[in-house]
């Protein structure tokens, strides 16, 4: 995780929102790591007219001025990074909204 490119942070939690890993601004982070499974726990309760109930998020991207947090599950953890944005990407969205 550590090894991510511009990457700030990153937490590493079980399914239940406990911390596992954590580093640089995300470290021990618990206030996060809540909200992070509560966003989760709605996300997957969304429509469930709209959307097959087996079907759950692949990336979760939250998007800031300067940064973004991306979040993913696999094998049953849930990870987040929280990655700086470069200036040329931050001009690029401005352009295309």
């Amino acid at each position: 995780m550590e090894k991510i490119p511009d990457q700030l942070g990153y937490l590493i939690l079980t399914e239940d929102g406990a911390v596992l890993e954590s580093g640089g601004d995300l470290e021990n982070d618990e206030r996060v790591a809540t909200i992070i499974t509560d966003l989760i726990s709605l996300s997957n309760s969304i429509d469930p007219v709209a959307y097959d109930p087996d079907e759950k998020f692949k990336k979760i991207t939250i998007t800031y001025d300067d940064h973004w947090f991306i979040i993913c599950i696999s094998n049953k953890k849930i990870y987040v990074v929280k990655r700086n944005i470069p200036t040329s990407s931050i001009d690029n969205v401005a352009v295309n909204v």
